[in-house]
Protein backbone atom coordinates (compact mmCIF):
# COMPACT_ATOMS: atom_id res chain seq x y z
CA UNK A 1 0.00 0.00 0.00
CA UNK A 2 1.45 3.38 -0.98
CA UNK A 3 2.04 6.25 1.40
CA UNK A 4 -0.60 8.36 -0.35
CA UNK A 5 -3.23 5.66 -0.09
CA UNK A 6 -2.32 4.90 3.50
CA UNK A 7 -2.60 8.53 4.61
CA UNK A 8 -5.85 8.99 2.68
CA UNK A 9 -7.33 5.84 4.18
CA UNK A 10 -6.29 6.87 7.68
CA UNK A 11 -7.81 10.33 7.25
CA UNK A 12 -11.02 8.90 5.87
CA UNK A 13 -11.24 6.36 8.70
CA UNK A 14 -10.74 9.10 11.28
CA UNK A 15 -13.51 11.17 9.76
CA UNK A 16 -15.84 8.19 9.54
CA UNK A 17 -16.47 8.25 5.81
CA UNK A 18 -16.04 4.55 5.04
CA UNK A 19 -17.92 4.51 1.67
CA UNK A 20 -15.79 7.35 0.32
CA UNK A 21 -12.56 5.46 1.08
CA UNK A 22 -12.96 3.15 -1.90
CA UNK A 23 -13.37 6.09 -4.28
CA UNK A 24 -10.45 8.10 -2.89
CA UNK A 25 -7.92 5.26 -2.76
CA UNK A 26 -8.70 4.11 -6.31
CA UNK A 27 -8.13 7.57 -7.75
CA UNK A 28 -4.72 7.19 -9.48
CA UNK A 29 -5.69 4.03 -11.38
CA UNK A 30 -8.02 5.69 -13.90
CA UNK A 31 -6.66 9.21 -14.05
CA UNK A 32 -6.50 11.21 -17.24
CA UNK A 33 -3.82 13.76 -18.03
CA UNK A 34 -5.84 16.82 -16.96
CA UNK A 35 -6.67 15.63 -13.44
CA UNK A 36 -4.71 17.19 -10.60
CA UNK A 37 -3.94 14.42 -8.12
CA UNK A 38 -2.20 14.74 -4.77
CA UNK A 39 1.06 13.41 -6.20
CA UNK A 40 0.97 15.84 -9.09
CA UNK A 41 0.21 18.73 -6.75
CA UNK A 42 3.09 17.91 -4.41
CA UNK A 43 5.42 17.43 -7.38
CA UNK A 44 4.38 20.76 -8.92
CA UNK A 45 4.81 22.66 -5.65
CA UNK A 46 8.22 21.04 -5.14
CA UNK A 47 9.28 22.09 -8.65
CA UNK A 48 8.17 25.67 -8.00
CA UNK A 49 10.08 25.78 -4.71
CA UNK A 50 13.15 24.34 -6.45
CA UNK A 51 12.98 26.88 -9.26
CA UNK A 52 12.64 29.71 -6.75
CA UNK A 53 15.72 28.31 -5.01
CA UNK A 54 17.63 28.24 -8.29
CA UNK A 55 16.76 31.90 -8.98
CA UNK A 56 17.65 33.01 -5.45
CA UNK A 57 20.85 30.94 -5.54
CA UNK A 58 21.89 32.42 -8.85
CA UNK A 59 21.30 35.94 -7.56
CA UNK A 60 23.19 35.17 -4.34
CA UNK A 61 26.09 33.80 -6.35
CA UNK A 62 26.14 36.93 -8.49
CA UNK A 63 26.01 39.12 -5.36
CA UNK A 64 28.87 37.26 -3.73
CA UNK A 65 30.97 37.84 -6.83
CA UNK A 66 30.24 41.58 -6.61
CA UNK A 67 28.27 41.74 -9.85
CA UNK A 68 24.80 42.62 -8.56
CA UNK A 69 23.84 44.79 -5.60
CA UNK A 70 25.94 45.60 -2.58
CA UNK A 71 24.57 43.09 -0.06
CA UNK A 72 26.55 40.16 1.25
CA UNK A 73 24.18 37.51 -0.13
CA UNK A 74 24.54 35.16 2.84
CA UNK A 75 20.83 35.17 3.63
CA UNK A 76 19.98 34.53 0.00
CA UNK A 77 22.47 31.68 -0.11
CA UNK A 78 20.90 30.08 2.95
CA UNK A 79 17.41 30.55 1.51
CA UNK A 80 18.51 28.88 -1.74
CA UNK A 81 20.04 25.96 0.16
CA UNK A 82 16.94 25.46 2.32
CA UNK A 83 14.61 25.70 -0.68
CA UNK A 84 16.78 23.28 -2.63
CA UNK A 85 16.93 20.75 0.20
CA UNK A 86 13.17 20.99 0.81
CA UNK A 87 12.41 20.50 -2.88
CA UNK A 88 14.86 17.61 -3.11
CA UNK A 89 13.23 15.93 -0.12
CA UNK A 90 9.72 16.45 -1.44
CA UNK A 91 10.71 15.22 -4.90
CA UNK A 92 12.33 12.15 -3.38
CA UNK A 93 9.18 11.40 -1.37
CA UNK A 94 7.01 11.72 -4.48
CA UNK A 95 9.31 9.36 -6.38
CA UNK A 96 9.36 6.86 -3.51
CA UNK A 97 5.57 6.90 -3.14
CA UNK A 98 4.83 6.55 -6.87
CA UNK A 99 3.54 3.16 -7.97
CA UNK A 100 3.58 3.85 -11.67
CA UNK A 101 5.49 5.69 -14.34
CA UNK A 102 4.82 8.94 -16.13
CA UNK A 103 1.16 9.63 -16.88
CA UNK A 104 -0.27 7.49 -14.08
CA UNK A 105 -1.15 10.42 -11.80
CA UNK A 106 1.46 9.84 -9.12
CA UNK A 107 3.53 12.94 -9.99
CA UNK A 108 6.74 11.09 -10.74
CA UNK A 109 7.78 13.52 -13.50
CA UNK A 110 7.41 16.49 -11.15
CA UNK A 111 9.28 14.53 -8.51
CA UNK A 112 12.27 13.99 -10.78
CA UNK A 113 12.21 17.61 -11.93
CA UNK A 114 12.11 18.79 -8.30
CA UNK A 115 14.96 16.44 -7.43
CA UNK A 116 17.23 17.81 -10.17
CA UNK A 117 16.30 21.49 -9.72
CA UNK A 118 16.54 21.14 -5.93
CA UNK A 119 20.06 19.78 -6.22
CA UNK A 120 21.01 22.66 -8.51
CA UNK A 121 19.55 25.20 -6.03
CA UNK A 122 21.41 23.56 -3.16
CA UNK A 123 24.73 23.65 -5.01
CA UNK A 124 24.23 27.28 -6.07
CA UNK A 125 23.41 28.29 -2.50
CA UNK A 126 26.40 26.37 -1.18
CA UNK A 127 28.74 28.00 -3.69
CA UNK A 128 27.40 31.47 -2.88
CA UNK A 129 27.76 30.84 0.85
CA UNK A 130 31.32 29.57 0.42
CA UNK A 131 32.26 32.54 -1.71
CA UNK A 132 30.73 35.04 0.71
CA UNK A 133 32.59 33.45 3.64
CA UNK A 134 35.88 33.59 1.72
CA UNK A 135 35.58 37.29 0.97
CA UNK A 136 34.69 38.15 4.56
CA UNK A 137 33.06 41.30 5.90
CA UNK A 138 34.07 44.61 4.40
CA UNK A 139 35.06 47.38 6.75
Amino acid sequence: MSLCRLSTSAGVALLGFAPAAAQVTAEPAGVDASTLTAGRLVGAVAVLVALAGVVVGGLALARSAGRVGNGNGRRSAVVAMVAGLAATGAGGLVIAAAEGGPGTGYGIVGGFMALVAGLIATVLGWLALARSRRSGPVG
